[in-house]
């Protein structure tokens, strides 16, 4: 796996992980994550889906409490 952080000059942050044909792009920022995406795009045939399950841990957020939680 490989775990790219980028520490951004407002403060805000994006960590891009990468296992053989699966990514993940967590981010302070929305409108960075999205920035991102759209660079990546222009450079790889890329799927945008939502991250339900990764490396075997599904996933589930609650936006309203700002919560992430990951089970196996």
């Amino acid at each position: 796996m490989i775990v790219v952080f980028m520490s951004l000059n407002d403060g805000s942050f994006i960590f891009l992980l990468l296992y053989v044909d699966d990514m993940l792009i967590v981010g302070k920022n929305l409108h960075d994550v999205v920035g991102l995406k759209a660079l990546l795009g222009q450079e790889f045939d890329m799927n945008d889906l939502a991250a339900k399950k990764i490396l075997g841990m599904e996933t589930h957020r609650d936006r309203s409490s700002k919560k992430l939680w990951l089970s196996q």
